[in-house]
């Protein structure tokens, strides 16, 4: 009798637990000043401090499937969003949406509001950098606990975004064929280890959805760096993988510790420009740590 009742609390138990995770994964719509919707998602724990990913360009919120799906992450509070132009977000048809750094900087403003995250954590891939890098130009870093660029683009200039001239006019092609090949050499070239086939097809799968507009538009964004690093008190962490073929990591973070020598810095020696993914498991363990720290 006593084994049943003990079976049924432990069964109970773990259905309670059950829902109280899958309560915590939702779908929403938020709405930045210019009225472009963006799709955010959430999982993890409710209560604990927020962290909000933001993809790099042609992704989406499905870039972080290695971090929403690791158990030393689920105590925080994890929230991703699609970029404009991105996924399930809109995707004006002006090149102003995009070429504006400070539209992207209210969509991040509007998140965190919107989904009443108190001082969250923020993580930004490559253009996700650009868009953090916006965001405390314009509104500074009191909402914040801190920020981890990881590729992040610090300025978009020659000396520190390599030239693949080809590539890039590839990509915004209005030829079909030529359009999708510059995608996925763009996506190639993310990586110096190389991902699996499934991956690699949801990030070409990804790219697919892209506005070609924001595309067109978005390398003319201009950020902010001294405005944006200069006076920043929160922590910051710049990670680089070694061997990125899209950003040159030393001059970024020569240039960036320029505007803010407080910056920490770390290089993976086995990544590419996505070591989120590449060195996912070490990542992982970072991310922890600092939000921990916070």
């Amino acid at each position: 009798m006593l084994l049943n009742i003990s079976r049924t609390f432990c069964a109970l138990l773990i259905m309670l637990f059950s829902t109280a995770l899958f309560a915590a994964e939702k779908n929403y719509i938020v709405t930045a000043p210019d009225g472009v919707r963006i799709a955010v998602q959430e999982s993890g724990n409710p209560g604990g401090l927020p962290i909000i990913f933001i993809h790099g360009l042609l992704g989406s919120h499905l870039n972080w499937e290695k971090q929403l799906n690791d158990p030393q992450l689920q105590r925080f509070r994890l929230i991703t969003f699609d970029l404009r132009g991105h996924g399930l977000s809109d995707k004006p048809q002006q090149a102003q949406a995009y070429s504006d750094g400070k539209r992207w900087a209210e969509d991040l403003r509007a998140v965190i509001e919107q989904s009443h995250a108190r001082n969250p954590l923020l993580v930004g891939w490559s253009l996700g950098g650009a868009v953090m890098t916006n965001y405390l130009a314009a509104f500074g870093d009191q909402q914040i606990s801190g920020a981890i660029y990881v590729d992040g683009v610090v300025e978009l200039t020659p000396e520190l975004i390599p030239a693949h001239d080809k590539v890039y006019r590839d990509m915004v092609s209005e030829d079909l064929k030529t359009h999708l090949d510059g995608e996925k050499a763009f996506l190639q070239l993310c990586f110096y280890q190389q991902p699996d086939r499934i991956t690699f097809e949801r990030l070409l799968a990804n790219a697919a959805m892209a506005g070609w507009p924001m595309q067109r538009a978005v390398m003319s964004m201009i950020i902010p760096l001294a405005q944006g690093l200069k006076h920043v008190r929160v922590p910051l962490l710049f990670i680089y993988g070694e061997h990125d073929a899209l950003i040159n990591p030393a001059a970024s973070l020569n240039r960036a510790k320029q505007m803010n020598p407080a910056i920490q810095t770390r290089i993976y020696r086995h990544s590419g420009h996505a070591p989120f993914i590449e060195e996912s498991a070490r990542f992982n363990h970072d991310l922890a740590a600092f939000a921990a720290a916070l």
